[in-house]
């Protein structure tokens, strides 16, 4: 009796079986969502090669940057803070840590002028100018000395000076970029910030006759279009256009637009991806319309700041090791999406 039920068992699971396989086979196929692959970050290594080495010393030609065979140079990499305020991170280390992970082939190292700056403590400031700079030397990159302040016109004596000494310091170095006045305020362009340029290159042009100048405009380095029509006398200058892009939108590319289409190179050597307080919320929606249009003019950029301050454009949060090595949890919202796009776009130095 077991052995008839374990055989009328055996046939009805078989005619079960047979019956789904037929079902199945006659019912429409689910379509899949085929899985996109994530594209690798770029990790294009060149073992004995350096940023500067692979690009050159950098040039004006028409209204682009260029480098070795006239090839247009796009840079992308970090500002640091006011150094008199958040200077701990103004070292080799955190130089060497922005190369090699965060794959920036420029920083600018913001010297402060006022408010316990140059005016007050002149080899204190300059001496961390001097740590980035070396640091930036050392791992072949390039490196922007700003003279971070916006009244640098009541100034310009100690300004000459100091861009004096710098060039003749640094000046057969091809790393070294100059920014001579980093925010001019709402003044005019013709009688008080182009004289006071005019008078910073020819002081500098005595001892470094080929560096890149990148000179401040007015109204916060906004009014590239007002330079464009009325251009200093030198060579290899181009201009300063700063942004924050929660404040700053289509208005301003316009206006470098019509800078570009002038004739003048333009190098953004400070945004945010914030409100031009340097806080409120991360605007990336707004940031990325500015990566398009910057990659489509191949304008170099220094992203504000490398700093651990409160605040929305500061890529660090409090506390954060002044010497890089930082973890992923310790970068903010800014600090993550920039150091995303330098990784995605920027070649990877040895």
């Amino acid at each position: 009796m077991k052995k008839v039920n374990t055989i009328i068992l055996l046939l009805i699971l078989s005619i079960t079986i047979s019956f789904c396989k037929k079902s199945n086979s006659s019912a429409p196929n689910t379509p899949v969502t085929p899985i996109t692959p994530v594209a690798p970050t770029p990790e294009k290594d060149f073992t004995n090669s350096t940023a500067v080495e692979y690009y050159g010393p950098l040039k004006v030609s028409g209204n682009r940057i260029t480098g070795k065979a006239d090839a247009a140079v796009q840079l992308r990499g970090m500002s640091f803070f006011w150094s008199q305020w958040i200077g701990k991170y103004y070292n080799a280390s955190v130089v060497k840590w922005l190369k090699d992970d965060w794959y920036c082939n420029v920083v600018r190292a913001a010297m402060a002028v006022e408010e316990g700056g140059y005016l007050t403590n002149p080899d204190v400031e300059k001496q961390k100018v001097f740590d980035v700079v070396d640091a930036a030397i050392a791992n072949g990159m390039y490196v922007i000395i700003d003279w971070h302040d916006h009244h640098a016109s009541d100034h310009q004596a100690l300004a000459t000076k100091f861009f004096a000494e710098i060039a003749q310091k640094y000046g057969d170095k091809p790393n070294i970029i100059y920014e001579p006045y980093n925010e001019p305020l709402q003044v005019s362009w013709k009688t008080i910030i182009k004289p006071y340029h005019q008078a910073v290159i020819d002081t500098i042009r005595k001892y470094d006759p080929d560096n890149l100048i990148i000179c401040g405009t007015s109204t916060w380095s906004q009014d590239v279009d007002v330079a464009a029509y009325d251009t200093l006398v030198g060579t290899n200058i181009a201009y300063t256009l700063h942004f924050y892009a929660g404040t700053h939108k289509q208005s301003l590319r316009d206006k470098a637009k019509v800078a570009l289409d002038k004739g003048i190179a333009l190098m953004v050597t400070e945004y945010g991806t914030t409100d031009a307080t340097g806080d409120g919320f991360v605007n990336q929606t707004e940031t990325n319309l500015w990566y398009d249009f910057l990659d489509a003019n191949k304008l170099s950029w220094c992203n504000w700041s490398i700093a651990d301050k409160a605040e929305s454009s500061a890529a660090l949060f409090s506390g954060s090791s002044a010497s890089g090595n930082w973890m992923n949890v310790q970068l903010t919202t800014s600090g993550s999406f920039v150091r995303q796009e330098m990784r995605n776009k920027n070649l990877r130095f040895k």
